[in-house]
């Protein structure tokens, strides 16, 4: 593709988690704001909160967005209207979860044009809660994932990702091989164990079952830590049912009778 600056920004990308004592000024703050606000959309579905309280923010970032799904605010549209919601909050919810991770991105995207660096914490949906007690957040707002951003402290390799073939599947999905799998796992696996990731990091997620351990900082790496994840953790949907009940969400009682 010869040289091109965004697509070269967009492979460049890593999580930043050291941040210098420099903060953005407000120009830079609404020109990631804006360039997220530019991003495609469904209903604009998407409202962002900001903190700049370094004391309180995960890794003294400057800057901390949370970027919520807002039905609240096309119901209050609507009501100017003279309409009443009718559309499943299921419904909602997954156009809310597009056009709020589309915001995100873009403006993650714009923050390294900026020179500023950013970290996902995806565990947001698990502290609605918490979320909106600090935010005073009304009903029918839901927190998706927070942002983490300021100048960048430390300067870490992009992450490895799958092979393009264990992704990029043309006309039909192919019937995934054991080859195929063992090679993207060695990709991702020996990439990881390059860079020394998880043992620089000191976290080996523990075994919550009768499993003995196996594995130390030498052979332990993203397949499994990925693996122990989705194999202990969130079994119950109840967790994030009760999050999303607390911000007037309404799970189908079809979904409720079936997990009883």
């Amino acid at each position: 593709m010869g040289e091109n600056q965004v697509i070269e920004l967009m492979l460049d990308r890593k999580s930043i988690r050291r941040y210098t004592d420099e903060s953005p000024s407000d120009e830079i703050i609404e020109t990631i704001v804006r360039a997220g606000r530019q991003a495609p959309f469904a209903y604009q579905l998407c409202t962002l909160l900001l903190s700049r309280n370094r004391d309180e923010n995960p890794f003294r970032a400057p800057l901390l967005f949370t970027v919520c799904v807002d039905v609240h605010r096309l119901e209050l549209i609507m009501a100017h209207r003279g309409w009443d919601t009718a559309e499943s909050d299921l419904s909602l919810l997954l156009f809310g979860i597009q056009d709020a991770a589309y915001v995100a991105e873009n403006m993650v995207i714009a923050a390294e044009s900026l020179r500023l660096g950013s970290c996902f914490l995806g565990g947001a949906p698990y502290a609605a809660t918490e979320l909106i007690e600090k935010y005073s957040l009304p009903q029918r707002v839901f927190p998706l994932v927070q942002l983490a951003m300021g100048y960048p402290a430390e300067n870490p390799p992009p992450r490895p990702r799958y092979p393009l073939s264990f992704v990029l599947f043309e006309d039909e999905y192919p019937q995934l091989d054991a080859e195929s799998v063992e090679a993207a796992m060695e990709q991702m696996d020996e990439g990881y164990l390059a860079q020394d990731y998880y043992r620089r990091a000191g976290y080996m997620v523990p075994l919550e079952s009768d499993r003995e351990e196996t594995f130390t900082f030498e052979d332990y790496s993203w397949t499994e830590h990925i693996s122990r994840k989705a194999g202990q953790w969130h079994s119950s949907p109840w967790d994030l049912i009760e999050q999303l009940r607390a911000c007037d969400f309404q799970i189908p009682a079809a979904f409720e009778e079936e997990a009883e």
